[in-house]
């Protein structure tokens, strides 16, 4: 019969729950000014041609890919009286936080100047942003091994993380409103400034609140000595874990799209004001939704309930591909519906890759948190690299002029990226992640395995 194990006899305390998702808040800020904003940003304000910006991002994106597995690794293998993990969320805040400062506010400058300007911040940005990211994940599944809490710790983190992408949406309104308060004009320039200014201090304080408060756990003096590639080669046999990070990966590509096209999407196809408006609706609805999905996953189980999430979503967005000038408010109502499935793509996942990290424990005898996470964090960017390089260089080729009336040719291809894309991508990911096999009961297995070689070892 097999051994039981106990079910997280000491549940994690909840200053170490908060202090560990604080900083998801303050990462989660940039995404929506990098993904979002920054294109148009230096597109149409700063001149450079928006295939230059789809090019570089699409670059970017593949470097920073490439550096997520070799800093994961890293961070596995490191040893110092800080920990593992924690130096490395120390050093990536300070660069994070001064690249911020240089990128959004540029210079007064033109041409190539400010292309290589704009190039170099960019991978600075994406570059320190991995150094924290990716040993900041990667503490998170090493804090519990409960099938559920860690549902719970994922669902907080992905709460503040949507949040931060909530406050991140807002903001320009804010500013906007601050200003017209002051009587001082609104410019894009402006806008980036103010947001450098607060979101720079906000990354250095949650990571030092995290470096304090969540404590490391010691590493196992029983490591088997391998390679980088030996350790990949490793995953490839991790089938859970290969279901997952496909399906994971194809939806990635469907959902930076979106993201990306929204500004123009609602500009060019709507034909109507304030962007930020639905942004705020999405991500509102999804962290209001957001502990309906962590409770059904518990009676459904993780991998239903974020199919049934993707659904919703995608079978809402559908709808958008068949609008057009004058149909904001049906916009709005279908951006609310999908926003519904929103949090559970975030925090469903997160707790599932945690589970297919015990199942590598169990095949290897070790913890691969840092392996696994950057190998994660490499598919979701080469998917978000391909789908916003090839995004944006396709609406370039199309005829896309800034500041004027596009083409039928144009509006066609935009709203087939923006809205008829993601749909199928998200389908095909449905298809997949029916294959993926750890249910809860296989869990509590694996954990039991583990516990079992651990007292025969």
């Amino acid at each position: 019969m097999a051994l039981e194990i106990k079910k997280n006899p000491v549940p994690l305390p909840w200053v170490t729950r908060f202090s560990y998702a604080f900083p998801a808040m303050a990462l989660a800020v940039i995404g929506i000014p990098v993904y979002v904003y920054l294109p148009k940003f230096y597109s149409d304000t700063m001149g450079i041609s928006i295939s230059t910006v789809g090019i570089l991002l699409m670059v970017v994106r593949i470097f920073d890919a490439l550096t997520d597995p070799v800093i994961g690794y890293a961070s596995d293998k490191i040893s110092t009286r800080f920990g593992r993990r924690r130096p490395f969320i120390a050093l990536g805040a300070v660069g994070l936080s001064i690249s911020i400062l240089f990128l959004f506010i540029p210079p007064v400058s033109s041409g190539t100047n400010l292309t290589l300007y704009f190039g170099f911040w960019l991978f600075a940005l994406f570059l320190f942003w991995t150094l924290v990211t990716i040993p900041y994940e990667s503490l998170g599944p090493e804090l519990t091994t409960n099938y559920h809490e860690r549902t719970t710790l994922f669902g907080l983190r992905d709460g503040f993380l949507i949040c931060g992408t909530l406050l991140a949406a807002a903001f320009p309104v804010l500013i906007d409103q601050a200003l017209e308060l002051l009587n001082q004009q609104s410019t894009e320039n402006m806008r980036f400034s103010i947001m450098a200014y607060v979101y720079a201090p906000m990354i250095l304080l949650s990571s030092i609140i995290c470096i304090w408060k969540v404590k490391e756990l010691p590493i196992s003096s029983n490591v088997r000595k391998n390679t980088f590639f030996q350790g990949m080669l490793d995953v490839v046999k991790n089938r859970p874990f290969v279901i997952l990070l496909t399906a994971y990966a194809i939806s990635a590509v469907g959902s930076n799209l979106p993201a990306t096209l929204i500004l123009y999407y609602v500009e060019y196809v709507l034909q109507a004001d304030y962007a930020e408006g639905f942004l705020l609706i999405y991500f509102l609805t999804g962290i209001l939704f957001l502990p309906f999905w962590i409770a059904i996953s518990k009676k459904i189980g993780k991998k239903n309930a974020w199919i049934m999430s993707m659904v919703i979503n995608t079978g809402a967005f559908a709808g958008v591909y068949f609008l057009g000038p004058g149909d904001a408010k049906l916009y709005g109502i279908l951006v609310f519906i999908s926003g519904i499935g929103f949090g559970a793509g975030l925090a469903l996942p997160s707790s599932i890759q945690a589970d297919v990290i015990d199942y590598d424990e169990l095949m290897t005898g070790q913890r691969h948190e840092g392996k696994y996470i950057g190998l994660w964090s490499i598919a979701k960017k080469f998917s978000a690299a391909f789908g916003i390089g090839i995004g944006l260089l396709l609406l370039g080729n199309a005829g896309y002029r800034p500041n004027i009336i596009q083409s039928g040719e144009t509006i066609d291809l935009l709203r087939i990226l923006y809205a008829l894309v993601p749909c199928l991508c998200n389908a095909l990911s449905i298809l997949i992640i029916c294959f993926y096999p750890i249910t809860e009961k296989y869990h509590t297995r694996i954990r039991n395995e583990i516990e079992k070689k651990k007292k025969q070892s």
